[in-house]
């Protein structure tokens, strides 16, 4: 990522780093959410 020319009280790193994380828990939170609803068509139908 090129974030040159930014503020400079800006810590892109660490906004770099929380984005990621976040994207991260969104895809866990997704493949949660399909195991949790398969198991529950499954189990409950």
């Amino acid at each position: 990522m090129d974030l040159s020319g930014g503020h400079a009280a800006m810590d892109y790193d660490e906004h770099a780093r929380t984005y990621l994380r976040f994207i991260l828990f969104i895809k866990l939170s997704v493949v949660f959410l399909v195991i949790l609803l398969g198991g529950m068509a499954y189990f409950l139908v």
